[in-house]
């Protein structure tokens, strides 16, 4: 499974609601940093399919959510589970990277 698109109206239900894990990552458009790891995480999305749900909510579109956590700097990446956040990392980082800060969360 690849990653989902979502929106301050999903968000609820797509995250919160959620019965597996939920990383969200919080991304812009004119981001740089965002766009290189976009890839990684498409990857990680792929080989986590069973353990987790890997989610993008840009930051432009939707600014409801991202103002209710707190975002101030992206790429920002916050796991949910059972509804609320349990882990974040912040900056762009290689996919080995990723996918051990991530493995080592859930």
């Amino acid at each position: 499974m690849s990653t989902i698109a979502v929106t301050d109206a999903s968000f609820k239900a797509d995250v919160l609601e959620s019965s597996k894990p939920v990383l969200v990552d919080f991304w812009a458009d004119w981001c740089g940093p965002c766009k290189m790891i976009g890839p990684a995480l498409e990857e990680i999305s792929e080989e986590l399919a069973d353990q987790v749900t890997i989610a993008k909510m840009d930051i432009m579109e939707n600014t409801a959510v991202p103002g209710e956590i707190g975002v101030q700097s992206i790429p920002l990446m916050v796991l949910f589970k059972d509804g609320k956040a349990v882990a974040q990392k912040l900056g762009a980082a290689p996919k080995s990277q990723l996918k051990s800060w991530l493995e080592s969360v859930l």
